[in-house]
């Protein structure tokens, strides 16, 4: 009988999974203090540094961690703090000074502090790099104006991953700089955007003279384009690099839905439309399996962009189907247009509404077409589109 032979890392790591669990009982033990436990002890992110909620090691042993926590019944952080946990706390991580990863990342990873991300401008969502927001230097502070729109939960947010630009006579990826904001200072207004499902998860924020103090700053002036691709590509490994169970997720409810047909209607045709979509979620969960071991420390690569491209269609092909499976029921909405603004992102509490949502998989995070663009040009390598505004100053470059 072959004996598994452990790395002192992972030795390391179990033995700091199981002293939290037994000091903190996640049946007992309220969810912050678990997961404030579980930050303290570098089990929040394993690979970012000590005293960070990391360890310093490889981020594989992350899913080892959740595994073992997960199964004892433990929270899951990401839950009320998706954007920050998946997108802000890596950004965090890389560009922000010793104070600010003191200050933000253990109650961004407790959730007691909601984070969202302000990138998309209502004329420039998917050339991000020609957004108009401004940030003007006095003194030691920075005066923000501006307006950023499709700002998940920003009505609950503590705090906010701002880009602005601050130099509009560089080219358009040169003069911008990031910045976190505090999204209850004077100045900032959240309004709700509803969406087809009757919720508004997304928003519209406005900057009127907002003032940001300069110790703020993630990176140095004119960063801003190198600190947002930090976050679009956590974001979008976050949104389509999950690893559900096998059968889980989107696919679940289809089969759910097959099975609730009457015998006589469960034809063939249908069946094998099912097993078609069933094989892709299997093989997207595989593939994300890989890409999560292959992954290295630091920033992901574009590869993230294919799990999230093939997230998105194969999400709004299941849930079509569904829909169709369910005949006349499928017109109906169970839940209503309520006009509520959720405490959560992507809620679906039935397949109607899943359907509906499922429409924003392939826009969020960056559109399928976007999405196509890099992997064309960044893993397959063929050549880019013309940009004709590539080494014009952005204040010359023709704008909406």
């Amino acid at each position: 009988m072959s004996t598994l032979i452990l790395t002192d890392d992972e030795q390391k790591v179990i033995q700091l999974t199981e002293e939290l669990l037994h000091e903190f009982p996640p049946k007992t033990t309220d969810a912050v203090t678990f997961l404030g436990a579980q930050f303290d002890k570098g089990l929040a992110w394993v690979h970012f540094e000590v005293g960070c909620g990391g360890l310093g090691l490889n981020p594989k042993l992350q899913r080892q961690i959740n595994e073992q926590v997960f199964a004892a019944g433990a929270p899951n952080p990401v839950g009320r703090n998706p954007i920050g946990h998946g997108m802000c706390g890596p950004t965090v991580a890389v560009w922000g000074t010793a104070e600010q990863k003191k200050r933000y990342l253990r109650p961004l990873f407790t959730g007691e502090e909601i984070w969202c991300q302000l990138f998309s401008e209502p004329g420039s969502g998917s050339d991000f790099a020609g957004l108009s927001a401004k940030g003007v230097r006095d003194g030691d502070e920075w005066i923000a104006n501006g307006q950023k729109v499709w700002t998940t939960l920003a009505h609950l947010s503590r705090w906010g991953l701002l880009i602005v630009r601050t130099d509009s006579d560089a080219v358009k990826h040169a003069g911008m700089t990031a910045f976190v904001v505090d999204m209850q200072a004077p100045g900032v207004e959240v309004r709700p955007l509803y969406q087809i499902t009757g919720e508004a998860e997304f928003n519209e924020v406005y900057f009127t003279d907002v003032r940001i103090p300069h110790c703020e700053m993630l990176g140095s002036v004119g960063d801003g384009w190198r600190v947002s691709l930090t976050t679009l590509m956590n974001e979008r490994v976050s949104i389509g690099g999950a690893i559900p169970g096998k059968g889980s997720g989107a696919i679940r409810e289809a089969t759910k839905v097959w099975s609730s047909l009457p015998q006589d209607e469960r034809d063939p045709a249908t069946k094998d439309e099912l097993m078609k979509l069933w094989i892709r979620a299997e093989l997207l969960r595989l593939t994300n399996i890989r890409a999560s071991q292959n992954r290295k420390m630091g920033d992901p690569g574009p590869e993230g962009s294919i799990a999230k491209l093939a997230m998105a269609e194969l999400h709004k092909d299941i849930y079509s189907f569904a829909v169709s499976m369910m005949g006349a029921q499928g017109m109906l909405f169970p839940s209503g247009y309520n006009k509520i603004r959720p405490e959560f992102a992507m809620g679906t509490e039935n397949t109607q509404k899943s359907f509906l949502r499922s429409r924003a998989n392939s826009i969020e995070g960056g559109t399928s077409e976007v999405m196509r663009n890099i992997l064309g040009e960044r893993v397959l390598g063929l050549p880019g589109d013309i940009r004709v505004d590539r080494d014009r100053p952005w204040s010359q470059v023709a704008r909406n």
